[in-house]
This record gives C-alpha cells, structure tokens and sequence, in this order.
C-alpha cells in the first residue's frame, strides 16, 4: 500500500494560502498487513518564518510531513518550504492609503508602449485611490461616434490624431483626482508633457518580446502602427516595437516614476514578465510613486 499526503490539503486557512505556488507531497509504503489492522495517522506541521521571506510579497512557509502509528514515536518522512505569497487587495490598500497625503489630489498619467497594460494596470489604481479612471484613446474615440483609433488614422492621419489627443489631454489636466491612461505615442509632442506634468507620470516598462508575443496573440488589426506591415504576426510586431522604442525611449524616461516589469519579476521569482498579475504591477506601480513624492517632497508647479 503507499498512503500519498498532499500537504497542502490539511493547512491551516492563512490569507493567501490558496495561491501556493508549490504543493510539496510523500509516499509512505505499508504492508497489507499493517494496512488490515488500522490506519496510520499522518500529521502535517507546517511553520511560518516571516525572517525568511525573499520580498514583502512573500513568506517562507516551512512543511515537515511525520508518520506514526499507535505508540511509536512519529518519523519524520518529509520537510521543505514554499513561498507564499500575501493576498494582494490588502497590500494594494494599505500603499494607497500611504500615498494619498502626498498626491494631495494630483492625477496619474501612465504612458508607456502600446500594449502595455496602462488600462489595466490604471483602472486598478483609480479604484484603490478612490479616482475616476480615463483612457485618452477612448475619449477620441467618442469625438468620433466610437469610432476606432485604427480608423480615425486610416480616414484623417496620424498628425490629426496627435492633435486630438493633445486636446483631450489639455481637458484632463484641469481636473483633479484621475487615473489617465495615454495612447502609445502622446509622449511624442511636448505639450502633452506640459499638461501630464501638472501630475504624476508613471512609465509602465515591458520587455519587447513580452509585448511583441501579447499584442500577436490579439492580433494587430486595432493598432494602426502595425497592422500594415508584412510577415508572420510576432516578427513584424516585434520589428515595429523595436522601432517605435527607438524612436520614444528617451520620451518614455522623461516620466516621473518607472515600472520595469523585468525588475518586478526579479523580485518576485518569475522567469516571464507574462505570469505578473496586474494588482502586482499595480503594487510596484504605488511604491514607485511613493518613492518618488516623497523624494522629490511632491513639489509641483500649477
């Protein structure tokens, strides 16, 4: 007979413990015998060391599986550790709440490739700071009866675009308390700077391959920039990215704060930037703001 314990059925409820990332397990072999004349009892002790965590995401979780039976003295049969990482809504909360007497009210604008998680990665921060959210897409996109940033380009240009979307922006920066997420290329014009710097500019940082393999996936017909060019859908994304970055890299880093998905992953132990969620972008995204009010004594001009 072999008795197989799966360890993480018989863990106590802490927060967050149903996202384990490994699920540590052992066999234990029994004659028939032994198995006929009762059951053995299979305890399962696990141990928190907060000393040993790798991040303030994560905790060390010590587990050490032990058999006995009847008056034996209990053998133990297996021992490890996983991490465990923390639920994220509280942490989202609590670094919100710390920046808010900084921000004092100013918006967030996130600029960043196309594909970048600005929508995404934006809504989670207006909800948690208690803003309205905006994409500046969306927006012209109304001026246009909804019509598509892909077909507004098609029918009027580029240039014609930019300009909308610099007016859109101009609207935003009169009002207080907004999360704005920001088309591809509005770091492009320098006005767009001038009313982004009444606020907070947050640069969300994704490797091109990741970008490359996220926007293939969807396909590129809603992305004017791309859906022209020739090849199989990665290759002539990643080739067109290559140079969109070439061309706004230096207008990407005018930002107030960073977020380097690649770091984000470091910190956290995941091989691919893809299996980030969006509240630990968020996460990252609140710290750097934090760092940078308070470095810079969240001295503005208006």
């Amino acid at each position: 007979m072999e008795a197989k314990v799966a360890t993480s059925l018989l863990l106590p409820s802490w927060n967050g413990l149903e996202k384990m990332t490994k699920e540590p397990s052992c066999s234990v072999r029994f004659s028939r015998k032994f198995r006929e004349q009762d059951k053995p009892q299979v305890l399962i002790s696990p141990q928190l060391q907060p000393k040993t965590r790798i991040s303030n995401r994560y905790r060390t979780v010590s587990l050490e599986v032990s058999c006995s039976y009847k008056n034996f003295p209990a053998s133990i049969l297996e021992s490890g550790s996983f991490q465990d990482p923390f639920d994220e809504a509280p942490i989202l909360k609590k670094k919100s709440q710390e920046i808010k007497t900084y921000l004092n009210g100013r918006c967030i604008y996130l600029v960043g490739m196309m594909g970048s998680g600005k929508t995404t990665v934006g809504k989670i921060l207006s909800q948690v700071l208690g803003y309205s959210f905006f994409d500046s897409d969306t927006l012209v996109e109304d001026d246009f009866d909804g019509a598509s940033v892909a077909e507004i380009f098609k029918l009027y240009g580029e240039g014609f675009f930019r300009e909308k979307e610099t007016a859109v922006l101009r609207k935003l920066s009169l009002r207080p308390q907004l999360v704005v997420s920001t088309g591809g290329g509005a770091v492009t014009r320098p006005i767009n700077w001038k009313y982004m710097q009444k606020g907070i500019s947050l640069w969300l940082d994704v490797p091109l391959e990741a970008l490359a393999r996220r926007i293939a996936a969807v396909g590129t017909g809603s992305r004017p920039l791309l859906h022209h060019d020739a090849g199989d859908a990665y290759t002539k994304t990643f080739t067109r990215l290559s140079t969109l970055l070439e061309e706004r890299g230096e207008a990407y880093a005018n930002a107030n704060a960073r977020v380097s998905l690649e770091e984000i992953a470091a910190k956290l132990g995941h091989r691919d930037v893809c299996n980030l969620t969006p509240a630990e972008i968020a996460i990252e995204a609140l710290e750097q703001i934090d760092g940078f009010l308070k470095k810079g004594n969240g001295h503005f001009a208006f």
